[in-house]
């Protein structure tokens, strides 16, 4: 293979400054409010169909991000080792193994890690990756730490805890909305022991005010400064990076007939699990569109069908942020009562959203291929569709929309269509797969559901294609969605057929939970721990 460019990191909206892969990791945000992309999109060895044919995922994993990270970031032993570690705790040998469920459809289920879901498969890897770099910068005389903060309606949560639990030199503050997260996703985070987790309730809240607090500390540069924040959220590039492998895995276990009509399916929120999709299409993994599928919240169906990507929500009273609250178990999406806001509370929350923070990225791809011309260098072109896309951003803001014109849609359609799904129909799914004949009883999570329902529809416009369809999440985690879909079943048990008996276990284990009151109690629970007088006890009930 040809000798490629160095691979850098650079901000969506703008600036000269390219980051190493560490830097854009422990980074995670731009200082400018963008979200970091590689310089340029590698090309894939000539012959990766054969010789990446029977790679384990952990192989096939070290082979496609050896594209995206030079071996001076991360020499190929350590970089082995970090993946093995990852995918040591899964309990499919596959890691993403596929079930079929037609002729020519396939699920993909992405939940077999510590979690039960597909959360894991990159924040996994993420956590490894912050103790490595920590450790080899403090090998080095750096005594640096790192204090991972996020905040979480459940399925974020858990898994950035089980990524980060005792590494070293690592502290991480999960908060959450105090009462408004399911009992198995916050006995999940509580459970944990291990003395570097903290899991903070912050009382009297919903979700965008644990967010808010989150930005502001990100924001407030001495805070940040003094403790060395890290972001775990899906904003962080080697999270996008770590979900590019299972496309190429979905792609080897398929019958080496229908490898090459592909379409995958994706439930999609906040646009990260198919952002690594259209990477793996551009690196050059042979598939055809990719399907967005959307629920009732459906602003990325409207921007395919319309070329309009349009914030549809009202204040709140007093002109407060809306009001959110679980739904149906957890998710890190907006989840809002209609009362108070455009979004809808649906059976598939974690798709609950007003915008889709990975969607950006896309936005620039898009912009620099509408608005580049050819014969620019590489610089100013990147500048170009910088600008263009700080310019849509701040229409966005301003207007609460931003019309994006018919080029712009025309070059979004070369590689994805849109479908929205009802919750009636999320239902209807659920019931459907548990009464399949031939490969059933199959019992799916909500968000799978709604993956199937698009796909249902999308077979009408590609009868010949091979569909795989993206599961999110372990059906135990979604339990009021599936009992709902499921009543009518007199067969069906979901204690029986549905909970795994790991998950049973947690509710009844001691939980660890830090209460606090706002932003303030937040700022003084991180300084408390940070100098020495916040011990990780059994319960903390009260506030802090």
């Amino acid at each position: 293979m040809p000798s490629q460019p160095e691979m850098r990191y650079f901000s969506t909206r703008g600036g000269d400054e390219t980051l190493s892969f560490e830097e854009a990791v422990l980074t995670g945000l731009a200082p400018n409010g963008g979200l970091y992309i590689p310089t340029h999109i590698p090309t894939l060895p000539s012959d990766w169909q054969t010789r990446w044919a029977t790679l384990s995922f952990p192989e096939l994993s070290h082979e496609i991000l050896s594209l995206f990270i030079p071996t001076d970031i991360i020499p190929p032993t350590d970089l082995k080792q970090i993946i093995d570690a990852s995918y040591s705790t899964f309990r499919s040998p596959p890691v993403t193994p596929l079930r079929q469920t037609g002729a020519d459809e396939y699920v993909m289920e992405l939940w077999h890690g510590p979690t039960w879901a597909f959360k894991d498969v990159a924040l996994q890897f993420l956590g490894n990756l912050f103790a490595y770099f920590l450790g080899r910068r403090n090998a080095a005389g750096a005594d640096e730490e790192l204090t991972v903060v996020g905040a979480t309606s459940g399925d974020t949560g858990s898994a950035a805890i089980y990524g980060l639990r005792s590494k070293p030199s690592i502290s991480i503050f999960i908060l959450y909305p105090d009462g408004r997260v399911s009992p198995i996703q916050l006995a999940q985070m509580a459970t944990v022991p291990d003395s570097n987790v903290y899991v903070v309730a912050v009382e009297n809240s919903d979700f965008d005010a644990c967010q808010s607090i989150v930005k502001t500390l990100f924001s407030d540069a001495d805070f940040n400064a003094k403790h060395r924040l890290g972001a775990i959220n899906s904003i962080n590039w080697a999270r996008i990076l770590a979900q590019i492998v299972y496309y190429f895995s979905a792609y080897f276990q398929l019958p080496q007939d229908k490898r090459d009509k592909v379409q995958f399916v994706v439930p999609t929120g906040n646009f990260g699990d198919i952002l690594a999709g259209w990477f793996a299409k551009k690196l050059g993994l042979p598939m055809r569109q990719l399907v967005v599928a959307t629920n009732e919240n459906d602003i990325l169906e409207r921007f395919f069908r319309t070329g309009r990507y349009a914030r549809e929500d009202a204040p709140g009273e007093n002109g407060q942020a809306p009001e959110t609250a679980a739904v149906n178990g957890s998710s890190d999406g907006q989840q809002a009562t209609p009362a108070h806001s455009a979004v809808k509370a649906t059976h598939s929350p974690a798709m609950d959203i007003l915008l889709s923070s990975n969607f950006e990225r896309l936005l620039w791809y898009l912009a620099h291929e509408t608005v580049v011309e050819a014969g620019e260098s590489p610089e100013a072109g990147r500048s170009k569709a910088q600008k263009t896309l700080n310019n849509w951003m701040s229409t966005l803001k301003r207007d609460g929309h931003v019309d994006l014109g018919e080029k712009v849609m025309a070059a979004a359609a070369k590689d994805f269509w849109a479908e929205r799904v009802s919750d009636d129909e999320t239902l209807a799914e659920i019931k459907k797969y548990y009464q399949l004949q031939q490969y059933g009883p199959y019992v799916v999570d909500p968000h799978t559901a709604v993956g199937l329902a698009a796909q249902a529809r999308s077979v009408k416009k590609s009868a010949d294609s091979t569909w795989v369809t993206l599961s999110t999440a372990h059906p135990a985690k979604f339990s009021s969605a599936v009992e709902l879909a499921l009543e009518s079943s007199s067969s069906f048990n979901f204690d029986r057929d549905v909970l795994p008996e790991e998950l049973r276990q947690l509710e009844s284990m001691e939980k660890r939970i830090f209460k606090v009151q706002g932003e303030q109690g937040v700022r003084d629970l991180i300084e408390r721990v940070k100098r020495g007088e916040v011990h990780p006890t059994k319960e903390h009930a009260g506030s802090i």
